[in-house]
Order: C-alpha cells, then structure tokens, then sequence
C-alpha cells in the first residue's frame, strides 16, 4: 500500500487528510524521492498504460507536446520517469488496485477502499 504525492501540493494535502491516511501506508514525496522506474513498472502493471499514469496538465508537457507528432507509451514512461511533475496525483496503489489523481469520483472511490481496508483490517 503507497501513496505518491507531492508534499507541497494544496490538493494533495488536502486529499491525504480526507482520507486520514494510516502509517500502514506507504506515503511517496515525488520531490524527495522521484519515480523509480521498478515503481513506474509495478504502477504500469496494475494500470496497462503509462498514459493513465500521465498528468497532461503538467506546465513542462505543454512546452514539450509541441515537439511531438504523436505521443506513444514509450514517450509517456520515458517523461514520467524525467520530472515528478509528470505523473498525475495523488497516485494510491492499495489491494492491487489504483486510484490515479484528484478528480471527485477518484478520491471518493479511494476513500472507500481506503475505509473499507482498515475495517478488514481491525477483524
């Protein structure tokens, strides 16, 4: 169980509050410790796409899609693996399941699961 985040982002902190996040998680600062490329791969394993994985929003891809014709999945892993800023978060990896970014019915079905582990957990 990890979470991959970035410690200085406002949503992050405030995703990883909500969720009330237990110290049996694993919890990833991108900054202090970027993406391994045997984390990518154990990320992309669960995923079947380094797309998915992909923050499109990033400041740095809107300077660098312009050099691209088309992107393909060896492009996204090479970038992810490039800058933190890459990888879309929070990126939750919890009973083999991933739960990729912000968005409300993310965070909510993270939520869930998360809830859902502590009480197996406390039987």
């Amino acid at each position: 169980m990890k979470i991959y985040f970035i410690s200085t982002c406002t949503t992050c902190k405030n995703i990883i509050k909500k969720w009330n996040i237990s110290e049996s998680i694993k919890k990833i600062d991108l900054k202090k410790h970027p993406l391994k490329e045997s984390d990518l791969e154990e990320l992309f394993n669960i995923s079947k796409s380094y797309e998915s994985l992909f923050n499109k929003r990033a400041v740095l891809f809107r300077h660098m899609k312009k050099n691209f014709k088309k992107i393909n999945e060896k492009d996204y892993k090479k970038m992810l693996l490039s800058h933190y800023s890459f990888l879309k978060r929070p990126v939750l990896l919890i009973n083999e399941k991933l739960f990729i970014g912000n968005s409300r019915e993310k965070v909510k079905e993270a939520a869930f699961e998360i809830k859902s582990t502590c009480n197996l957990n406390k039987n």
